[in-house]
């Protein structure tokens, strides 16, 4: 299947997500997607050209951290008691095989809310952005409930109107968990998963709605949208993108890596992630992969 490409001028930052998480959006014939964003020069200085092109690639890279396109997809299930570790300590895998994730608490969505979740999200995310109280709210100066419970069921209830106050409460917490999910740092030690979220690890198995309920879902976002993006942070952006497709284990990264060193020392630079050569490329992949593990382990 071949994609018509998304072309011409956009100049607003919650736009430009709009249409790169419509460009993006997964489908099982789809093979390629390109969007193309011209910058209007009419009679403008340099500063404002600059503006301008760091206001579209906040816009890309916050399209990146709403949509997910690279996180894993992640299935949503309520946890009922039965899901609880049983008397002599055994747990139910299911959940963690297929990806899912069950929380305690959570309202699975009903069809109607599913046909929004599958079609609209991205979308609702970026309206959720675009919010004046969500982006005054954003910085922190306001409590996290706040923002989950009172100020996204208000733009819900205003995009959908046909909803009623139970498929309202089933796409807020959709929206709620999979922000925080998965932009959360998910961590396996030993048999068990922890996420980073709030600057604390919890463990998978222990998620609860009330909990994510306490979580800003749009912290990251905001981050990108709040500063502007210079090379070394859009080269950590990349790196961090190119780690995550990565499949490589560390036995095989810390073999590599005195090859490493003496490509560094014969070449005077690192090996590049999209070099022709098989073998650069898979330092490089190396090197992402090694950074990548010394993050999560805030090293």
């Amino acid at each position: 299947m071949r994609t018509r490409p998304y072309r011409g001028y956009r100049g607003s930052l919650t736009e430009i997500v709009q249409i790169i998480g419509r460009c993006t959006r997964d489908s099982e014939n789809k093979h390629h997607a390109q969007f193309t964003n011209l910058i209007a020069q009419p009679e403008a200085d340099d500063d404002l050209i600059k503006v301008s092109v760091n206001n579209m690639l906040k816009a890309i890279t916050c399209s990146l951290l709403m949509e997910q396109v690279l996180a894993p997809n992640f299935k949503f299930k309520t946890k009922y008691p039965e899901d609880i570790e049983d008397e002599e300590g055994e747990k139910d895998e299911e959940g963690q095989e297929s990806g899912q994730i069950r929380i305690e608490g959570f309202k699975e969505p009903s069809d109607k809310v599913k046909n929004i979740v599958e079609s609209d999200l991205n979308d609702l995310k970026a309206r959720i952005l675009q919010d004046d109280q969500v982006l005054k709210a954003l910085p922190g100066n306001v409590d996290p409930e706040v923002i989950n419970k009172i100020m996204i069921p208000k733009i819900i209830q205003l995009r959908y109107p046909e909803l009623n106050d139970e498929e309202v409460e089933e796409l807020r917490q959709y929206v709620v968990v999979d922000s925080v999910i998965k932009n959360g740092e998910i961590k396996e030690v030993g048999d068990q998963r922890f996420i980073r979220m709030a600057h604390q690890f919890i463990n998978i198995d222990e998620l609860r709605i009330d909990l994510i309920d306490k979580i800003n879902p749009f912290q990251n976002a905001f981050e990108i949208i709040s500063k502007s993006l210079t090379s070394p942070i859009l080269r950590l952006i990349q790196e961090t993108i190119e780690a995550s497709r990565i499949e490589m284990t560390e036995e095989e990264a810390l073999h590599l890596w005195p090859k490493m060193n003496l490509f560094v020392q014969t070449n005077s630079r690192q090996p590049h992630l999209h070099a022709i050569d098989p073998h650069e490329k898979r330092m490089a992949e190396a090197i992402a992969f090694l950074k990548k593990k010394l993050r999560e382990q805030g090293m």
